[in-house]
This record gives structure tokens, sequence and C-alpha cells, in this order.
């Protein structure tokens, strides 16, 4: 059998080196495109578990404090709203766990109770419920704020303060920020409540977003949110 000649063996080092350099090349790029996490993901995760007072109600949801607090965070964080108009803390508490496994938030505000509040359910079970979802996402790693609200005194004012008070004993019992009133500057001024007497017109969503701010300012510096990058009136 004759030899291969040199020359063919010469062609065929030269195309094995090629390739190999080409497949090494693939291999560093795309460990590279591994290894780099993309700007998306590394946005922080706000989620807001609410009721009507968060979805806009009554009005165009671009104009809602949620939205408003999305256009405000921009680029920084992104905001999951996943508050729905009539919802009860029972309600919420069954929908959380779902919602913290697809979307991992960095914080939950939680804005519930008002429903509660207004069909006069009992405030134990309110407060079982907003603890059940405290514990959940503090779980999870988030941190969490909680959005205060008050009702009118239908049930008396025993009822109103009871109900009231479990805001401030669950801020208290899990060292979570809170917003007394999430309506503060709101709910008595002429021009910022609906016609119901419950729910805020579009004039009142900046404050209500301003009542919120500066508890959420803190969290969202400590989950890597550049501040100084947001500009607001």
């Amino acid at each position: 059998m004759k030899g291969i000649p040199l020359g063919l063996v010469s062609v065929w080092l030269a195309r094995w080196r090629f390739q190999c350099a080409g497949l090494a090349g693939s291999m560093i790029v795309a460990l590279a495109l591994m290894a780099a996490p993309s700007h998306a993901a590394e946005r922080p995760v706000l989620l807001v578990m609410g009721d009507s007072l968060s979805t806009a109600y009554g009005f165009e949801q671009d104009a809602g404090w949620v939205t408003l607090l999305e256009e405000r965070l921009a680029d920084t964080a992104r905001v999951v709203n996943a508050s729905i108009s009539g919802e009860t803390s029972g309600g919420g508490a069954s929908r959380l766990p779902e919602l913290l496994g697809q979307h991992d938030p960095d914080i939950v505000l939680l804005e519930l109770g008002g429903n509660d509040g207004l069909r006069g359910l009992p405030p134990a079970q309110l407060e079982a419920n907003l603890a059940g979802m405290i514990e959940a996402s503090q779980a999870t790693g988030a941190e969490v704020l909680i959005l205060g609200i008050d009702i009118p005194p239908n049930y008396g004012q025993a009822y109103r303060r009871a109900f009231g008070d479990v805001f401030t004993r669950l801020a208290e019992t899990y060292d979570a920020p809170l917003v007394p009133f999430l309506l503060d500057g709101v709910a008595l001024e002429e021009g910022m409540m609906q016609d119901d007497g419950i729910h805020p017109t579009s004039h009142a969503q900046p404050i209500i977003l301003d009542n919120v701010w500066p508890a959420l300012e803190p969290l969202l510096e400590s989950s890597g949110v550049e501040l100084a990058d947001i500009a607001h009136e």
C-alpha cells in the first residue's frame, strides 16, 4: 500500500486545526452568553397584591398609582400588578404562592384588607391571612411593604379600631415597613374621591404614590436600585 502524500496530510492537518479553533471559539462565545446575565433579569421585581385601590378602578389604567410607580422606576425595576378589584385578604392569600413562584419578587407590596372591612369580616381573620402572606413572601427572601387602610365607621368604632390595629401589629411582628393609611390626604379631600366615597379619583393617584414612596425607597435601595437615576416630581 502506498503512503499518503505529504501534501495531502498537510491539508488535512490544516483543516483539523481550523475546525478545532472554530469549535473552541463557538464554545467560548456560548459560555460567555450563558455567564452574562441579561439586563432584564438583573432588575428587581416588585409584586403588588391589592384590590380596586390598586387597579385604577373607575378610570384609565395608565393613570393608576401602580402604573405611575412603574413609569417612575422605568428600566430600574419591574412592577407586576397582581391586584384584583374586589379582592379580600383571603383571596390574595390563596393566589400568592403561585405568584411568588412565577415572579420571584424582591419586594411584595400588600394592599389588602379594605374589602374585608367593608364586609365586616373578623379582624382576626384579616390578620391571619396577611400574616400568612408576609411569612410566605419573606420565606422566599422578599421584602414586604404593608399598605394600611382605614374604613368608614359603619360597624362601629370598636370594629374600626380593631381593624386598623391589625396593620400596626403585623408591621411590628414581622419587622415590615408600614404605610399607615394609603389614602392619607385623599379620603377626605374634595375632588379626590369618586361618587361612591370609597374609590379615589385619577387626580388622587400621584398623592397615593407619594404616600407609598418614602416607605418603598429603602427597600428599593436594598434591592440594588440606583435611586439617583430616578427622576420624579
